[in-house]
């Protein structure tokens, strides 16, 4: 994964855009800090698909497991005023 300031990014974005085609990863550094990534356009679909997925909370994937049950006391603990 070739590293590259923004500079010669700027200076050779096409280059960098034909690597990100043939599948590699660039990573653009400012001030010798990684801030960004060249990526291939699957890569980044996958990425984004992950981020917006819906995890269920703890307790409903614990009550996903076949033949578990919680043993949870589903009565309120203590009386709930409006």
């Amino acid at each position: 994964m070739p590293t590259v300031n923004l500079k010669d990014v700027k200076a050779g974005f096409s280059g960098f855009v034909d690597q990100a085609i043939k599948g590699q990863f660039v990573t653009i550094t400012r001030h010798g800090k990684p801030v960004a990534a060249l990526v291939p356009l699957e890569a980044a679909e996958l990425a984004r698909k992950a981020m917006e997925r819906k995890r269920p909370s703890f307790f409903n994937y614990l009550k996903s497991f076949p033949g578990e049950d919680s043993g949870r006391d589903e009565t309120p603990s203590r009386d709930v005023r409006p």
